[in-house]
C-alpha cells in the first residue's frame, strides 16, 4: 500500500465556533483513506496550513502509510530549520490521525487496540455552556441545568469580557488579541459574580474549570485567579498568562491555591518536559490535533504518567479532535476528562455517518476499526471553501 494524496478539505459550517473546519484526507493507492483534522482559530492560519499540506503531500507520495513513526520524523524534520512547532507540527498532527485511521481499517481494529487496548470502558467528558446565551441570571441558570442534567460532572467557561474599545463596537482585545494582559476591576468583579451564580447552580459535586485564555500578565492573574477561588471554590485556572513564558507560569502558579492546566498550545512532547520538570502544572491538555497527532498524544501521556499528572486534552474543534483523543485515552491511566466544545454533540452529525453518544456524560467509542467515524463526502463537496 502507498500513499497517493494528501487533500486538505477546508469547510464551512455552523457548527465551528469560527465558522470552518479543517479535514485532512490521506489517501493510498489501494482505496483505503484515513482522516485528520487541524482547524486552527484563524482563517488565516487555515488557508495557510492548506498551502503547507498539498507540497507534504508531494513529499510523501509512495511512502508506505503503515509506516506511521517514520513519517512523523521525517515530516517534523523537515521543518527544524524553519520552526517545526506551531504550523508545521500541526500538519504532522492531522496526517498522524489519518495514518493511524487507516491502519486501523487496514487491520479491522480500532485504533484504542493498536495503543495496547482500553483500560476503561468510555470516555468521561467536560463540557461548554454556550455563552452567548448568558443574557440573564436565569438563562445562566437554564444553562448551566442543561448541562449538569445530561450528566456532565465538569464544565469550563471564560468568565473574563474582553478588554478595550473600538470604533466599530468589537472590543480591542477580541478583535486585535494579546497587549497588556490587563482587567478593569469591574470586569473583575462580574467574572466573580457570575463563577459564583454557576457555582451555585452547578452544585458541590460539579467541577468548576475556569479558562484563562493565556490572556493576562502575571500580577493580573494571580488577583484574577484569587478572586475566583473565593467566589466559586474553582477546580482549576486553565492558561493564565500568554504561553510563551514559563517564567510568567511559575510565578502564578507560586501565588495562587487553584490547580494549574496548561498545554493546549504545547507542540510535541519537547514543550511539556520543562512544564513537568519544574512542576508548573496539575493537570497537562494537549490538542491531538495539534500537538503532533495520536503518535505524540501518547508519548506525552507517558511523560505524565511518571509524574502522576493527570492528562485531559483539548478540543475546541471537530468531530476527528474528539474521537482521536478518545481514542487514545481509552488506553491512558493517567486521564482525568476530555473536553468538548458543547454538551450536545448532535452539532457534528451533519459531518459524519453517525451520531458521536456522549449519553450521562462519557463518550462511549464503538469497535469499528480506525477512528469508528467516516466522514459525509456529500457534505464535503457541497460546502468546501474553494481556495485561490
Amino acid at each position: 500500500m502507498k500513499i497517493t494524496s494528501i487533500r486538505p478539505w477546508l469547510i464551512k459550517s455552523n457548527a465551528s465556533y469560527w465558522g470552518e473546519f479543517l479535514f485532512v484526507e490521506v489517501t493510498t493507492n489501494e482505496g483505503v483513506s484515513g482522516w485528520g483534522e487541524i482547524t486552527t482559530t484563524t482563517r488565516l492560519a487555515n488557508r495557510a496550513l492548506c498551502t503547507i499540506l498539498r507540497q507534504i503531500g508531494v513529499a510523501v507520495t509512495g511512502e508506505d502509510p503503515a509506516r506511521i513513526e517514520h513519517l512523523w520524523h521525517k515530516i517534523f524534520r523537515s521543518f527544524t530549520y524553519m520552526g517545526s512547532r506551531g504550523a508545521a507540527v500541526e500538519c504532522v498532527s492531522a496526517i498522524d490521525i489519518a495514518l493511524w485511521d487507516i491502519r486501523g481499517k487496514v487491520l479491522g481494529k480500532p485504533i484504542y487496540e493498536l495503543l495496547g487496548g482500553p483500560v476503561r470502558d468510555e470516555i468521561a467528558l467536560y463540557t461548554h455552556p454556550n455563552q452567548a446565551k448568558f443574557t440573564s441570571k436565569e438563562a445562566v441558570v437554564r444553562e448551566i441545568l442543561d448541562i449538569v442534567e445530561s450528566g456532565h460532572t465538569a464544565l469550563k467557561f471564560d468568565p473574563y469580557p474582553h478588554q478595550g474599545r473600538s470604533a466599530d463596537g468589537t472590543p480591542r482585545e477580541q478583535r486585535d488579541g494579546y497587549l497588556d494582559g490587563s482587567m478593569t476591576r469591574k470586569d473583575e468583579r462580574k467574572a466573580a459574580e457570575l463563577t459564583a451564580l454557576i457555582r451555585e447552580t452547578a452544585g458541590p459535586d460539579v467541577d468548576i474549570l475556569i479558562d484563562a485564555h493565556g490572556r493576562f500578565d502575571v500580577p493580573t492573574a494571580i488577583r484574577l485567579c484569587r478572586s475566583l477561588e473565593e467566589a466559586g471554590q474553582i477546580d482549576w485556572f486553565e492558561e493564565p498568562c500568554p504561553p510563551e513564558s514559563l517564567s510568567a507560569l511559575k510565578q502564578v502558579r507560586e501565588k495562587v491555591s487553584a490547580a494549574i492546566s496548561w498545554g493546549e498550545r504545547g507542540h510535541t512532547k519537547w514543550d511539556f518536559v520543562p512544564v513537568l520538570e519544574n512542576r508548573l502544572a496539575d493537570y497537562i491538555m494537549p490538542d491531538v490535533t495539534w500537538t503532533g497527532g495520536i503518535t505524540e498524544l501518547k508519548k506525552i501521556s507517558a511523560l505524565c504518567e511518571a509524574y502522576y499528572i493527570p492528562v485531559s486534552p483539548h478540543d475546541a474543534a471537530g468531530p476527528i479532535n474528539v474521537v482521536a483523543g478518545a481514542q487514545v485515552m481509552m488506553t491512558v491511566p493517567n486521564f482525568y476528562k476530555l473536553e468538548t466544545s458543547e454538551w450536545n454533540l448532535g452539532k457534528y452529525d451533519h459531518l459524519i455517518d453517525r451520531p458521536l453518544d456522549n449519553s450521562s456524560g462519557s463518550l462511549k467509542l464503538t469497535s469499528r476499526p480506525g477512528l469508528g467515524i467516516e466522514m459525509n463526502r456529500d457534505y464535503l463537496h457541497a460546502y468546501e471553501i474553494e481556495l485561490g
